[in-house]
């Protein structure tokens, strides 16, 4: 075990961790600010503004939100592999910033075609900053620092502060000022967590983490260009590819969109590779493995339905809830207000289980969090038996629908990726990180899906009514069938699940 004690480190500290881990925090948190205080607004605003005019408006904004998601969270594996093999953790999350701070600075343009570059650069700089910041706080210690996951723990508060406050102050000012002023909120919570991340660095806290992994690569010459100026003018040139992308949101082969054609190709392509990989594993590695693409399965299925907060749950609070104390887009804050209250209580009762060797196994904890999930939908269907004559159903309903799908967050969310790295086997373990990032990417494409069968085809802005709140129940009734279902399936094969784990808890 390293030494600990602060006298002997001679990286400045704060509060007994290394002092990089707040800058890192703060840059996290105001970055969380901005892409949960704009998401907050997207459905919305696509609904009301970009799509008013058509008739099945509905389905037109399922289908960019959709396409917008997967690609924000594909790009992920891109950024990582550039941050990996040329460009640093460091270049790589300021170029992510500038690139999504410019993103949703253009947001706040009033013009349909500013509204698909300034995704397209929130998805471009995302996929460098995101999977980069959270590698660099791991970074901060040594194999076996005692302190990483309280480290952890610190840094993951400030995403969900991020999520909490940004619905609740994005969604004020777009309610009472108009759509741009809180994506203009947004931007300037962007640009804030690159300045305290640009801080971090001129202050030297970070000390020589983050760089180049090779210094002769990030000044190799490629068409003439140093590849570390390179791949910022790449970034800016995909800008208007992702754009044009985005905005195709028509059907151009039966169902199929160009993004959700992408991903099946994509999605098709990795099936492959992994029965290739998993045909030359040893038995025992091919047992884990098949436990990591289930894990990886679960996950996305339940993502799917949890991501449905910034769409169809959203549209659902705005045309049938009846909100007194906040808006629909302010109810995308009770998520992380949940995560932020029962996080710590959750993870001590899993101490406490441990201690009595009571703690559920892997298997079960998904199982549970896919029954919690259902569990929640179901609460939004039988809010119809309390709906008034105007098809508004009491608040209470959202609220308890949120508290139930967060405690099934905090069953599956935190063990998942642990278990990502303990069952792949060591030469595929970056490979298999990858797919579960693109889980995230392909749970979109579930949204997708729902959103699309749970459209309200009408060109009334202020759509809703008993007909309206039919709709929605019913669809929440299906999911909460499937939820349930694949949560059962689980609980039922989990044993055999365990001994597919091995010695992996």
């Amino acid at each position: 075990m390293p030494d600990t004690n602060l006298d002997n480190l001679e990286e400045p500290q704060l509060f007994g961790h290394p002092k990089g881990l707040f800058y890192l925090f703060f840059a996290e948190l105001w970055e969380r600010f901005s892409f949960y205080g704009m998401r907050a607004l997207l459905t919305l605003y696509m609904v009301q503004e970009i799509f008013k005019a058509l008739i099945d408006k509905d389905a037109a904004t399922a289908v960019v939100y959709a396409s917008y998601g997967s690609l924000v969270y594909a790009s992920t594996v891109i950024g990582g592999q550039v941050s990996d093999k040329i460009f640093g953790m460091r270049s790589s999350i300021f170029l992510g910033g500038v690139l999504m701070s410019i993103g949703h600075f253009v947001l706040a343009i009033e013009n349909n075609m500013a509204f698909f570059i300034a995704l397209a650069f929130i998805v471009v700089g995302n996929g460098f900053f995101k999977p980069n910041i959270s590698t660099f706080v791991g970074s901060l210690y040594e194999d076996g620092d005692v302190r990483k996951d309280s480290g952890f723990t610190i840094f993951y508060m400030g995403i969900n502060i991020g999520g909490f406050v940004a619905p609740l102050l994005c969604g004020w000012l777009a309610i009472e000022y108009g759509w741009h002023y809180g994506f203009g909120l947004a931007g300037v919570g962007m640009l804030t967590g690159l300045i305290f991340f640009w801080s971090g660095i001129r202050k030297n806290v970070f000390g020589d983490r983050g760089l180049p992994p090779n210094n002769e690569i990030y000044e190799k010459k490629v068409f003439g260009i140093p590849q570390k100026a390179l791949i910022p003018i790449i970034s800016f040139l995909a800008v208007p590819i992702i754009a044009y992308v985005l905005s195709q949101y028509k059907a151009i082969l039966g169902e199929e969109t160009i993004v959700s054609i992408i991903f099946k190709v994509i999605g098709v392509a990795i099936l492959i590779y992994l029965i290739r990989i998993m045909m030359k594993a040893t038995v025992v590695e091919r047992k884990k493995l098949i436990m990591a693409v289930l894990i990886t399965f679960f996950m996305t299925l339940f993502w799917g339905f949890h991501e449905l907060s910034g769409s169809v749950i959203t549209l659902f609070a705005s045309r049938n809830v009846d909100l007194t104390l906040i808006n629909a887009s302010q109810t995308n804050a009770l998520n992380s207000m949940f995560i932020i209250i029962l996080a710590i209580p959750i993870s001590l009762l899993w101490a406490y289980l441990s201690k009595k060797n009571l703690n559920p196994r892997t298997p079960y904890k998904f199982g549970l969090g896919l029954v919690l999930a259902g569990a929640s939908f179901y609460i939004l269907a039988l809010s119809a038996g309390s709906a008034d004559e105007n098809g508004m159903v009491p608040f209470a309903y959202l609220f308890i629908m949120y508290l139930v799908i967060s405690i099934g967050e905090l069953f599956m969310s935190p063990v998942g990726l642990s278990k990502i790295t303990d069952l792949s086997p060591k030469r595929i373990v970056a490979f298999m990180m990858g797919i579960w990032f693109l889980s995230s990417a392909y749970a979109f494409q579930i949204v997708g899906f729902i959103s699309k069968q749970l459209a309200v085809e009408s060109t009334d802005v202020n759509v809703g009514g008993l007909q309206t709140l039919a709709i929605y129940t019913d669809g929440f009734g299906l999911i909460a069938k499937y939820a349930l279902g694949a949560g059962l399936v689980v609980l039922i094969f989990s044993p055999l699940m365990k001994k597919l784990m091995g010695n992996v808890h």
